[in-house]
């Protein structure tokens, strides 16, 4: 009885080693594999009805879907990250110069607003009178902190692209052996808890297909249509903000941050037309928060759609990016194997 003990124990230490060196070796591609595998959950129907499309020639399928993954999934982001990292000085530059900026008058119409008409022109006034000489200084620092924050986040936009390259680089080879690759972890989910397992399997895919094609298709019909609405209404800076809003929307904090702003600046520009127009769109871009991302999140995972969210906001905080794609997926999983468990009239 010892001897097995004492066999067992070593064993357990031996596979726990092996599995820690493993993910040690692995850990400067784990972000680019757990990149790619996303990307081909996501996108694996259509790269098989593109291959019945291309008379079942897989290598054209793989090859058509590697250019599109470059078109959509990497260039924006490349693209995004490159032009805040290089107009970091400018932002900056942009925060100090709100230290002399001064509100002109308040519109006319401001007061006539019912309810709310009186008050909003006090606030008006005495912002007006105040300026932003009190609020410039207080955001400068905090204005150089994100900015640096975030290039040392993001790194040098060469480590970048060389990781977005690898991601893509990763998914051809998965959309090669894709249908191999998912039956080794669909017999890995039966050999670790049946039948049960499989399904959780299968639950992970469907979650990480609905949350990735909600996230990505969300922020790009967001962002195109409110950077379009940006550089029509001619706010400076048009395509900084599109990036920075394409950011912040992947992120789950919404285009408001940079809409709403905008908006402002543009009436206390005395650009009423322009304001009001980009009102209009930004209400617009908002409102597909919840009426695309919901559906798209549907057609993935029949799972409660509060439970979906959670995992996004709750896998961004806790592992960045990534984790907008594995919270959901985990949360998915536990979900269902506790609801399966709660229903099983075994005792």
């Amino acid at each position: 009885m010892n001897q097995d003990l004492t066999r067992i124990t070593f064993g357990v230490l031996f596979i726990g080693a092996t599995l820690i060196a493993c993910f040690w070796i692995l850990g400067p591609f784990l972000p680019a594999i757990v990149w790619a595998s996303t990307l081909v959950i996501a996108s694996f129907p259509l790269m098989e009805r593109v291959q019945k499309a291309l008379w079942n020639i897989r290598p054209l399928a793989v090859a058509v879907m590697t250019v599109a993954l470059l078109l959509v999934f990497v260039v924006p982001f490349w693209l995004a990250i490159g032009t805040i990292v290089e107009h970091t000085s400018q932002l900056i530059g942009f925060v100090k110069g709100l230290e002399t900026f001064r509100l002109p008058a308040a519109p006319d119409w401001l007061t006539t607003l019912p309810v709310i008409g009186e008050k909003a022109n006090e606030m008006w006034e005495s912002a007006a009178d105040m300026g932003l000489r009190d609020l410039g200084p207080q955001l400068v620092p905090y204005a150089g902190r994100v900015t640096n924050w975030f290039v040392a986040e993001v790194g040098s936009l060469g480590l970048v692209f060389v990781q977005f390259l690898l991601t893509v680089v990763l998914a051809g080879i998965m959309y090669t052996h894709g249908e191999a690759s998912a039956a080794l972890v669909v017999r890995f989910g039966r050999r670790l808890a049946g039948e049960r397992g499989v399904a959780a399997v299968e639950l992970a895919g469907k979650a990480i297909r609905g949350v990735a094609l909600a996230v990505v298709v969300t922020a790009v019909v967001q962002c195109v249509i409110g950077g379009a609405a940006l550089a029509l209404a001619g706010v400076p800076f048009a395509s900084i903000l599109t990036a920075v809003m394409f950011m912040m929307c992947v992120a789950q904090i919404g285009p408001t941050p940079v809409l709403l702003p905008a908006t402002i600046w543009l009436y206390a520009a005395g650009r009423t037309g322009a304001g009001t127009f980009l009102l209009i769109a930004m209400i617009v871009v908002i409102s597909l928060d919840n009426l695309l991302r919901p559906v798209l999140i549907k057609k993935g995972a029949d799972l409660p759609i509060l439970l979906i969210l959670a995992g996004v906001i709750g896998g961004l905080l806790s592992f960045g990016l990534v984790g907008i794609f594995l919270g959901p997926a985990v949360l998915a999983v536990s979900y269902t194997l506790l609801q399966t468990w709660m229903v099983d009239d075994r005792t």
